[in-house]
């Protein structure tokens, strides 16, 4: 989901990740639903910058939660 709304967004993976002070590799596990390393201020940074609508965040947040082999 993250990457078709930075894609919508225009950003390229570098820009994105320098936006959120992360670096492209992690953008990229974080776009690939490796959420490890990945901190609650970062995913919430990158929700807002990419303009997620309210009910696509509940959606990701539920997805995430019940695949627990992410964390």
């Amino acid at each position: 989901m993250l990457k078709e709304y930075r894609i919508k967004n225009g950003y390229t993976l570098e820009e994105l990740a320098e936006l959120c002070n992360i670096s492209w590799r992690n953008l990229l596990r974080i776009e690939n639903g490796s959420y490890l390393y990945a901190k609650f201020e970062t995913i919430a940074k990158l929700l807002v910058i990419l303009k997620v609508p309210d009910k696509e965040i509940v959606k990701f947040i539920n997805d995430v939660c019940s695949n627990k082999k992410h964390f």
